[in-house]
């Protein structure tokens, strides 16, 4: 049924030719929102990945890094991902669309004052953070049509917030850290959730060689967050985005 019409960057899996899961013919709208979504929040923190120097900067104060600069930035990467045009969303996708760029917005004019602090260095302002800020402000928004999550196999998951759930895990371990899966091939099924029918999708990240410095080697060599390090290795599986689109 249709609904109307912690470091650097993932290297995210970005092949959505073929999917595999118990899926009808007729969701391929739904394949295609959870695609822009995924890839709206992946921009976002190409983002702010790459203003890290900035942010971090000491001695700066105001950096001008305001929400309405990220937001345009998001966009204009997220463009050249040949999305379809705005004016082809229906009103569904557009409530959607609008609600991420809306809560990626709040959330960076929200932590201003702690970007903006002078004589202090790391501001705990990551691409993982952002992402898990964005992702919970946009549920609050729309939190009975989609949610939005970005998750990881247990034992690589720092915060709690982030674990992943029964559904999630059973993906990860059955499917994504098969060796015979696919690199960057998502999962989609429809499959109840809080009781609910509902389009879920998952795919499966990569660590890029960005994310190393947090979480590469030595394992268990502390970080710059504080966290021990993973003793991962670039392309190594490292996280998932969750995607779920309620019936």
């Amino acid at each position: 049924m249709h609904r109307g019409l912690r470091c650097g960057v993932f290297l995210a899996g970005v092949v959505f030719c073929a999917f595999a899961g118990a899926v009808a013919a007729d969701d391929s709208n739904d394949i295609a929102t959870g695609e822009r979504l995924a890839a709206f929040l992946r921009a976002g923190r190409t983002v702010i990945s790459g203003h890290q120097k900035l942010i971090n900067d000491a001695s700066i104060g105001d950096k001008h890094l305001t929400g309405q600069r990220v937001a345009d930035e998001t966009l204009e990467i997220f463009a050249k991902g040949k999305p379809a045009p705005e004016d082809s969303f229906d009103a569904d996708d557009k409530k959607l669309f609008d609600a991420q760029v809306a809560a990626l917005r709040e959330v960076v004019d929200e932590h201003q004052k702690m970007i903006d602090v002078e004589g202090v260095g790391f501001k705990g302002f990551i691409p993982a953070t952002f992402a898990r800020l964005v992702n919970e402000r946009f549920g609050e928004k729309v939190g009975d049509q989609a949610k939005m999550k970005v998750t990881a196999p247990k034992e690589l998951v720092r915060n709690r917030k982030a674990l992943p759930d029964q559904w999630e895990q059973q993906v990860i371990e059955q499917k994504f850290m098969s060796a015979d899966w696919p690199k960057g091939k998502p999962f989609v099924e429809e499959v109840p959730m809080n009781g609910r029918p509902a389009f879920r999708m998952l795919i499966p990240e990569y660590y890029s060689a960005s994310c190393l410095s947090c979480h590469g080697t030595p394992k268990g060599e502390m970080d710059i967050s504080g966290y021990p390090k993973e003793g991962g290795a670039e392309g190594d599986l490292g996280g998932a985005m969750s995607i779920t689109l309620f019936k």
